[in-house]
């Protein structure tokens, strides 16, 4: 009996060592499960908050992308013919939405996600056939909720990959256009600029005309009104040839004495004194006019005399007749070999009515090769 007792308290032993040896490592083992359940807790957490709920997608919106479809012609085109660019393309305008809402599971949701069995009114597991019931658990409800959620949002990646793809078929496209626009607007734009030049040209050419035009209208008005003076001493010229018909005759009862007064002119050429007939071969030094015109190549000049100067020439009636005396032309600032002095010319011809009288130019005065030109200044020596 008291071997028996031995045996049995050694044996007792024995068992207690066993079982505290599986106590230990159980425990150990439960410290694992525990530490996974923490961690799977907190992953899930973290998913939660990066899932879309899926509840707010709008499959049925709409947005058109339209684009100008009408041919490119010179008019102008107030409603252009227009079509959508993605339409019937297999493109869905909801994945443009960038305010998704995502998961807000907190504390509630975590005690739920520990909750791994169905419990009945007592609060004890609910078996299904031997085994605790974990289906429609409270973590089974939430984690098939993040799956639904997880999978709305995986299909919805492959549509946002699906619309890239659309959306970069028409963006070739609308490239293929863009660099089939580019040189012709650069064209345009050469054509524009070559246009607007032609144009600024023109405008000057038809300004230089214009001016032209008034000139050439002022130069006609003029002409006009010498045509009226020269119709004007026309019929002068007529009224005055039937005088000197009857005048003739008074010419020769005056031509002896003209020769009595040449004789007398030839006799005062010397000492420049006026003859009795009135005519004179010098007048007082001084500048008497100027030129107007000069035709060097014919040798004559027409020469605007200053009232004063026809006085002496002409007296003071300008009745006397026109005197073939020489006159000298000077060129203010010119400084050739003989000074301010570019040669000398002589009168022939007054024109009636204005101070301007036609003259020979000296060709044995002129010096070296210098021409005369308007504004010459005539003067008497």
């Amino acid at each position: 009996m008291n071997k028996a007792l031995h045996v049995f308290i050694y044996l007792f032993l024995i068992l207690t060592g066993v079982a505290l040896w599986f106590e230990f490592q159980l425990n150990e083992k439960r410290t694992e499960m525990k530490d996974r359940n923490r961690m799977q807790e907190d992953f899930i957490m973290d998913v939660s908050h990066m899932t879309e709920t899926g509840d707010d997608d709008d499959k049925d919106a709409k947005k058109e992308l339209l684009v100008d479809v009408s041919p490119v012609e010179a008019k102008i085109i107030d409603t252009p013919d227009q079509e959508d660019v993605l339409d019937e393309k297999g493109y869905a305008y909801y994945l443009e939405k960038l305010d998704h809402k995502y998961f807000t599971w907190g504390e509630a949701e975590r005690s739920k996600l520990r909750q791994i069995y169905v419990l009945d009114e007592l609060g004890k597991p609910v078996l299904d056939g031997t085994d605790k019931r974990t289906r429609d658990s409270p973590e089974d409800v939430l984690l098939k909720q993040l799956k639904k959620a997880l999978e709305v949002q995986k299909d919805r990646l492959a549509a946002t990959r699906e619309a890239i793809t659309i959306l970069r078929e028409q963006l070739e496209k609308v490239v293929a256009e863009v660099n089939k626009l580019k040189p012709e607007a650069r064209q345009d734009k050469v054509t524009i600029v070559e246009r607007d030049e032609k144009i600024a040209k023109l405008e000057s050419e038809k300004a230089e005309l214009e001016n032209q035009i008034i000139k050439i209208k002022a130069q006609i008005d003029e002409l006009n009104a010498e045509i009226t003076s020269l119709k004007d001493e026309v019929v002068t010229a007529h009224d005055e040839t039937e005088a000197a018909k009857e005048e003739l005759e008074k010419e020769k009862k005056l031509t002896a004495q003209l020769k009595k007064l040449v004789q007398e002119l030839q006799r005062d050429l010397n000492n420049g004194t006026r003859t009795e007939a009135g005519t004179i071969t010098s007048v007082p030094a001084g500048d008497k006019g100027k030129i107007i015109e000069a035709d060097n190549e014919n040798m004559f000049a027409i020469v605007e005399f200053t009232p004063a100067a026809m006085k002496e020439l002409k007296g003071d009636d300008m009745t006397r007749p026109l005197p073939p005396i020489e006159f000298g032309i000077k060129r203010s600032g010119y400084n050739g070999p003989a000074g301010e002095f570019v040669g000398r010319i002589r009168l022939r011809q007054e024109v009636p009515g204005k101070n301007y009288i036609i003259c020979d130019i000296l060709s044995n005065w002129s010096q070296d090769d210098t021409k005369l030109q308007a504004d010459d200044v005539i003067f008497a020596d």
